[in-house]
């Protein structure tokens, strides 16, 4: 049917009419129509933000819009994820969440101002990466048997850094103490990149980080690789046993990034964003620069990364717990 524009009253009505059809429309009927927000919870230079901004390059193509990284480091993440759980639920502010900040955090900060699983809406996980054990150029031991012997006949001197307090690297060595019974003195920075200058300057003893921070040291020989956190070797370092395979029986931790919205974005905006990563992940030369870095890329609907989520809480919970971890 055609419309016509008719005058005097007729006319009156006629726009009045087009105002309230317009009124109607919802704001996500155009999303996105200006550039999205990907809120990082970590520095800049470190393995998560790599992981980030790759990714949001190939969004930006996937959105028509640029995505742009805002990295706020400090507090184990939860700075940056209380910014995202209070921004506006429109799809314009989004958080690149981790295990650390999604599923151990709840366990470490009594006081923790967001709810992982009531502030935020899942939208896809995108990245599972383990950790490598790394020491540093002063550090003798050529194993993790041992650095744990090492450990042992240097109670509370041999160090380790993290990524921050609550985060995944944290936690990976805090298992390790408890597993291999000794007292290391955890050492907390605010990201992956202050922390390797550490190591590099043998400030630092050892650390359970990201391969992809530390790769061209380890190939350079600058640091040494004694084992990495999974279940099973990295395919980037064949020769480097796992820590379960090293003595420690049932060690394991990798950790795991996803994107994630405010609570209450409406469902057609979520289902934008993750068909906006589905095709961004699908992306040839970026999964084969992730697979070198040892990082697994991978993908999963809203609802599997919030089962993922809920699932995780309470396992992180009990190892928070059997471990002794806290916050200093």
């Amino acid at each position: 049917m055609r419309l016509t524009s008719p005058t005097g009253l007729g006319r009156r009505h006629f726009l009045a009419l087009l105002a309230a059809s317009a009124s109607t429309t919802p704001a996500w009927a155009a999303f996105p129509d200006k550039p999205v927000r990907m809120i990082v919870p970590f520095p800049a230079g470190g393995a998560a933000d790599v992981m980030a901004r790759t990714l949001g390059m190939q969004l930006s193509e996937a959105l028509g819009q640029q995505v742009l990284i805002d990295n706020r480091g400090g507090a184990g993440g939860t700075l940056a994820v209380e910014a995202v759980a209070r921004a506006p639920a429109d799809g314009y502010t989004v958080l690149f969440g981790t295990m650390g900040t999604q599923a151990i955090n709840p366990a470490l900060y009594p006081k923790l101002r967001y709810d992982p699983m009531k502030d935020f809406a899942p939208v896809a996980l995108t990245h599972i990466t383990p950790r490598v054990l790394v020491v540093g150029p002063s550090v003798k031991a050529q194993s993790v048997a041992e650095l744990i012997a090492m450990a042992k006949a240097r109670p509370g001197q041999v160090s380790y850094g993290s990524a921050g307090n609550g985060s995944s690297s944290h936690l990976s060595g805090a298992l390790f103490e408890s597993m291999a019974g000794v007292n290391m003195i955890h050492v907390p920075y605010k990201g992956s990149a202050p922390l390797l200058t550490d190591v590099l300057a043998g400030r630092i003893d050892t650390t359970f980080d990201s391969y992809t921070v530390y790769e061209e040291h380890i190939k350079a020989g600058k640091v040494r690789a004694l084992a990495v956190t999974s279940a099973r070797r990295m395919g980037v370092l064949p020769q480097t046993p796992t820590i379960a395979e090293s003595g420690l029986a049932g060690y394991e931790v990798s950790n795991w990034l996803g994107l994630l919205a405010p609570a209450g974005t409406p469902r057609e905006v979520i289902a934008a964003l993750h068909a906006a990563t589905t095709k961004a992940m699908a992306d040839g030369p970026m999964r084969r620069q992730l697979t070198g870095l040892g990082i697994e890329p991978t993908l999963t609907s809203p609802e599997e990364f919030g089962n993922l989520i809920r699932s995780e809480i309470p396992k992180w919970a009990r190892i928070v717990k059997a471990s002794g971890a806290q916050i200093d």
